[in-house]
């Protein structure tokens, strides 16, 4: 579940800034963006602290590599190629990057190992389907694998993670921001740090009088001897590290129908980094799962209000979300694992809100294929952008299939789209239209 509040709104302004800087210049708007990317002045400019080193700023590296692996130069080649070849279906293709800011809060844990040696974890986020509970098992069992002991190969196995609740857990804070699912890492391994201190002595001793030595064993053993085996632990980070900016690219080529106005996702290409990923797997399904969420954002969930600024659509009776007829055909995603970094919770960066405003990329591709349309069909100039200043009527030549001739000279209406759909729908029909003459609204 992600929103990016405010910065899914401005990202898509600035790009519809660069959509129009590119229109009047005549320029490809891949290389508008490009020749506007941050250097690490302007980024320390902006950004201040969130900026980090100048090794941080990995986006240039994930635009090169975007451009090469989705073959972008020669697929806006055969785009143009496409569009010079069909009258009723256009193509787009939009190359768009992304520079998100987000904030790391604090969050508490709690560690409790049983005396059947299973672990109980209780951390102050909320699981819901962004793979939180994934990541704090793998991050305990981890911390507490530095205590060397035989049958700790499965630890993982032994973790569970259960509700907390504003007794047990009195900080717990709210789940949002991208960035709960690292903070409850830190949390649970600042407390496995605390117990790992606690058994290491005793652990030391059994192994000298053993030989080796059991986790189960361990344990046991911990518990007769009354060794505190709950740890709670606050999680806050420096100040230093609290922001950071997250960094990634997409490609989104699209097709739409003249007549129809149907529109289909062709393919996208999404790089991003993630820095050293706490779980590869949880993270490409927030990163693929966060872009669709956008498509249904940018292009099908139409926001409503009536005349007192209430929401009118306000559920999926009166909006559709995504569904398989509006996921790419071909989407390729990739995560871009850099290197460590001392600053973050295990060198790993947020991956739930910041892929969501890639899908912009969508959105810039369909406009692109109605840009060309508009050429074709003399909608409008290369200089006027989307401001409809020819007559109001236009003319599409329809292939003729037959000797039938329909001409619609009038206001478009239910029943003349009908006939028009028939007419087109239908190869084998009597009926076809050589020319429509609609007047624009």
């Amino acid at each position: 579940m992600m929103r990016a509040p405010g910065d899914v709104q401005g990202n898509f302004i600035a790009e519809a800034i660069i959509e129009r800087v590119t229109s009047l210049l005549s320029m490809e708007a891949g290389s508008v963006r490009e020749i506007n990317f941050h250097t690490g002045e302007s980024l320390q400019l902006f950004y201040a602290e969130a900026a980090g080193e100048a090794s941080d700023y990995t986006l240039p590296h994930i635009w090169d590599e975007l451009i090469s692996s989705s073959c972008y130069m020669e697929r806006t080649a055969a785009v143009e190629q496409f569009n010079r070849s069909n009258i009723w279906r256009k193509r787009g293709i939009s190359c768009v990057p992304i520079v998100y800011k987000v904030t790391v809060s604090g969050k508490p844990g709690k560690v409790s190992i049983l005396k059947d040696a299973s672990v109980v974890v209780e951390v102050g986020g909320i699981e819901m389907g962004q793979g939180l509970y994934t990541k704090v098992k793998q991050a305990t069992a981890y911390a507490l694998s530095l205590i060397k002991c035989d049958g700790m190969e499965n630890l993982i196995e032994k973790v569970r993670v259960v509700e907390s609740d504003t007794l047990s857990l009195v900080q717990g804070g709210i789940t949002a921001g991208s960035t709960t699912s690292e903070a409850c890492c830190a949390a649970v391994i600042q407390c496995s740090t605390l117990l790992v201190e606690r058994l290491s002595p005793l652990a030391t001793t059994l192994k000298d009088e053993q030989g080796s030595l059991q986790w189960n064993d361990l344990i046991l053993e911990a518990h007769n001897q009354s060794i505190n085996l709950a740890a709670n632990s606050y999680f806050l980070p420096e100040s230093g590290s609290k922001e950071y900016l997250n960094y990634g690219a997409a490609v989104s080529e699209v097709e739409i129908c003249v007549l129809t106005g149907e529109k289909s996702i062709l393919r996208t290409d999404i790089v991003y980094d993630c820095g050293q990923s706490l779980n590869p797997a949880v993270d490409m399904g927030q990163i693929e799962g966060s872009f669709i969420q956008g498509v249904g954002f940018f292009m099908l969930e139409e926001y409503l209000t009536n005349e007192e600024g209430l929401v009118t659509t306000n559920s999926t009776w009166d909006y559709k979300i995504p569904s398989l007829d509006n996921v790419p055909k071909k989407l390729n995603a990739k995560v871009l694992n850099t290197g460590h970094h001392p600053d973050r919770v295990l060198s790993s960066k947020a991956s739930g809100e910041p892929p969501l405003v890639l899908a912009t990329s969508v959105y810039c591709g369909i406009r692109a294929g109605v840009v060309e349309a508009r050429k074709q069909l003399k909608g409008w100039g290369a200089t006027q952008g989307l401001i409809l200043t020819c007559n109001s009527t236009f003319r599409l030549l329809c292939p003729l299939l037959s000797n039938t001739v329909v001409s619609i000279m009038s206001k478009p209406t239910y029943a003349a789209c009908l006939l028009l759909l028939e007419a087109l729908s239908s190869p084998s029909s009597d009926l076809c239209i050589n020319m429509i003459c609609i007047e624009l609204q």
